[in-house]
């Protein structure tokens, strides 16, 4: 007498619901923190130029250009690249564009709140690297979430 006999064609287990973002899911989040990194570097860049050209305050305008930079190409990457997101009305793109920078605002006080903490209580600079990296990464992660459910709403099907 085999199993199947006796209880039928039934499955043994019952299979999971099926996960409707699956590898896609995954493939958003793996693209959302490339693109992070490469604005990464296009924000130090361009502050590495700004610093070399710039005639006054070279280290404040560094910082607001080198943002300003990494910011505007994150967003247009993770739009087009990670969310697929269409263009509304110019007043919809503000919409976004506004949210998605508070919410950058938000996660890099999370990025920082970590560094200084970890340095403030071990004072080292491996434990100021280390909640840097545990921030950042917390951080990316909150933002990937906050952005895939506020900012670039899914399509309905």
């Amino acid at each position: 007498m085999s199993i199947k006999s006796v209880i039928g064609e039934r499955e043994l287990l019952p299979k999971p619901p099926a996960d409707p973002r699956g590898k896609a899911g995954s493939m958003m989040f793996v693209r959302y923190v490339v693109f992070a990194f490469i604005a990464t570097l296009v924000n130090l860049v361009t502050q590495e130029i700004v610093v070399g050209i710039a005639p006054i305050a070279p280290l404040a305008l560094s910082i607001l250009m080198g943002t300003a930079a990494g910011f505007i190409l994150k967003y247009v990457l993770d739009k087009k690249w990670v969310f697929d997101d269409d263009y509304g009305s110019p007043r919809q793109e503000v919409q976004k564009i506004t949210l998605y920078g508070a919410f950058s605002v938000l996660t890099t006080l999370v990025f920082w709140g970590f560094e200084v903490a970890f340095w403030m209580i071990w004072q080292t600079d491996l434990a100021k690297y280390t909640g840097a990296v545990l921030g950042l990464a917390i951080g990316y992660a909150a933002k990937f979430i906050l952005d895939r459910t506020f900012v670039f709403k899914e399509r309905q099907a």
